[in-house]
C-alpha cells in the first residue's frame, strides 16, 4: 500500500468523497481523486468545484472533514437514454481514445471515456440539432501510442462504414498529438471515399472551464453533415476564442502549440472550410476538392513498419544513417535543411543506401515552401545519389505515404512514381498567394 492510501485510509477517506481541508489560512473544498501510480506520496489530490486538479502535501493539512460521501454516489446514477431526431443526417462517430471523447465521472472527479451514444450526447446536447449519432469505440488508447496497425484497424473500420451507405459523413475521435499523422495514413488507405471523414480532438479536457472539447465537436458534426467535401481531414478550433472552427485537409496540417486550442494550422494550403459554431453553419474556403460520391470507396490498406523519419542537423553522424540502411529498414524519410539539404558526407552513405534498395525520400525541415535539389551543388549530388525530393509535403505526410507506397511497391523508379504522384493534394500545385503564416 502506497504512503498516499495509508494517508486515505488514516482520514477515512475514498475516492469521491467531497471534504473541506484547512490549509495554512485557507480552506479548500472539493473531490478527493484517487491515486495513480505518478501520485507524488505525501500529497492528496483534491478537484476543485472549478473543475481544476490541486496537490495538498500531507504536513500542510490541519483539518480535514469529510462533507458528503452518499451524496456524491447518487450523482452517478445510470445516465437516461437520449431521443435522438432520425430525419436529421446519420454520423457514424469512432472512438480511438483521446481527451474529446471523456466525460467527468462525479464519483471520483476524473475524466473518463464516453463509450457510448448517450455519454457523448450527454455531454454535448447541441448535437441533437445537428445529426443522428451512431458511435463505436474501436481503441482507446493515449495517441502518442499509434502505430501504423492501428491505422490498418482504423482504416478497415472506416472502409466498412462507408459501404453501407446509410451515414452522411464520420467522425473519428482522436488524441491530438499524432492525429496528423492518421488522418494522412486514411488519405492514403482509402481511395475515392464518398463521404467526409473528420477527425477532431480537444487540447483542454472536458472538466476544465476553457475546454474545446463540445465546440470542437460540434463543428466535426457540421462538417461531417454539410461538407461539400469527401476527404480526410481536422475540425479543430480557428483562434484562440470561439468563434470559428477550422477544417484542414489532413495531409496539409500540423499541430503547431503544445497547448494553444488553435494548435493546428494548415501549412502551404489554406484550410478546406471554416464551421460557425454557434449557427451550424459551414463557409468553404478552398473550391478544388475531392466530391462527395455515390461510388464505392476503393480500400487500398497496408503500411511497411520498416520505414523511419529523421531530421538532418549540424554535426548529424553518418553511422546514423548507416544503421538504418544496414538493420532492415525499407525506407526512410529525412527532413532536410533549407531546400532539403543534408550534410555533403552523408551523401555517398545514401547513395548506398538507394543501391541497396532502401528508397530515401527527403522533404524540408522549415515545413513552408518546398524542395529545391537543382539549386545548390549539394542539392544536385542528392539528386545524383537517388534520392527523391518530395515537393511541398511535411514531413510526416511524406513518412505516412512512404510507408503506405512501400507496402505495395518494390521497384524503385515505382517507388519514385508514386511518392510524387498526388494521390490526395499532399502535394500544392505552385502557390499564387502567400501561405506563410507570420
Amino acid at each position: 500500500m502506497s504512503e498516499t492510501n495509508q494517508i486515505m485510509k488514516h482520514y477515512n477517506l475514498e475516492p469521491g468523497d467531497l471534504v473541506r481541508i484547512k490549509k495554512r489560512d485557507l480552506v479548500i473544498e472539493g473531490i478527493i481523486m484517487p491515486p495513480y501510480i505518478f501520485t507524488d506520496p505525501w500529497v492528496l489530490v483534491v478537484k476543485l468545484r472549478n473543475g481544476y486538479n490541486i496537490g495538498i502535501h500531507i504536513e500542510e493539512i490541519k483539518e480535514l472533514e469529510i462533507i458528503s460521501r452518499e451524496s456524491i454516489r447518487e450523482q452517478t446514477e445510470e445516465i437516461k437514454i437520449i431521443s435522438q431526431k432520425t430525419d436529421l443526417p446519420h454520423i457514424k462517430i469512432i472512438g480511438t481514445g483521446g481527451t474529446i471523447a471523456s466525460f467527468v465521472d462525479y464519483l471520483t472527479g476524473a475524466v473518463k471515456p464516453a463509450v457510448s451514444v448517450d455519454e457523448l450526447l450527454e455531454m454535448i446536447p447541441e448535437a441533437l440539432d445537428i445529426a443522428y449519432i451512431e458511435s463505436e469505440s474501436i481503441m482507446n488508447i493515449l495517441s502518442e501510442n499509434m502505430r501504423p496497425e492501428y491505422w490498418e484497424i482504423i482504416a478497415e473500420k472506416i472502409y466498412d462504414v462507408m459501404k453501407k451507405n446509410v451515414y452522411r459523413g464520420i467522425v473519428v475521435t482522436h488524441g491530438t498529438d499524432t492525429m496528423s499523422f492518421t488522418a494522412s495514413a486514411m488519405a492514403f488507405a482509402i481511395q475515392s471515399k464518398n463521404i467526409p471523414i473528420v477527425f477532431v480532438g480537444s487540447q483542454r479536457s472536458s472538466d476544465r472551464p476553457s475546454s474545446d472539447a463540445a465546440l470542437n465537436f460540434i463543428g466535426a458534426l457540421v462538417a461531417a453533415s454539410k461538407a461539400p467535401f469527401a476527404e480526410s481531414v481536422i475540425a479543430m478550433h480557428n483562434s484562440s476564442s470561439d468563434d470559428l472552427i477550422a477544417v484542414h485537409r489532413g495531409v496539409k496540417v500540423r499541430k503547431m502549440h503544445t497547448s494553444r486550442r488553435d494548435t493546428f494550422k494548415s501549412i502551404n494550403a489554406k484550410p478546406l472550410a471554416y464551421i460557425d459554431p454557434i449557427k451550424k453553419e459551414l463557409i468553404i474556403e478552398e473550391t478544388i476538392y475531392s466530391p462527395r460520391s455515390s461510388e464505392e470507396p476503393i480500400l487500398l490498406n497496408g503500411f511497411e513498419k520498416r520505414v523511419a523519419l529523421i531530421y538532418s542537423y549540424p554535426g548529424i553522424q553518418r553511422d546514423l544513417i548507416e544503421y538504418i540502411i544496414d538493420s532492415g529498414y525499407k525506407g526512410v524519410v529525412i527532413a532536410g535543411t533549407g531546400f532539403g539539404h543534408v550534410p555533403q558526407d552523408l551523401i555517398p552513405i545514401l547513395k548506398r543506401g538507394v543501391d541497396k534498395g532502401v528508397a530515401i525520400a527527403v522533404t524540408s525541415q522549415t515545413l513552408y515552401g518546398r524542395v529545391n535539389l537543382k539549386v545548390y551543388q549539394t542539392g544536385r549530388e542528392m539528386l545524383r545519389a537517388g534520392v527523391i525530393p518530395c515537393e511541398d509535403m511535411l514531413p510526416e505526410v511524406a513518412y505516412v505515404k512512404l510507408s503506405w507506397v512501400l507496402y505495395r511497391a518494390y521497384d524503385m523508379d515505382r517507388i519514385k512514381e508514386m511518392m510524387l504522384r498526388n494521390y490526395a493534394y499532399e502535394i500544392s500545385m505552385r502557390h499564387t498567394e502567400d501561405l506563410f503564416i507570420r
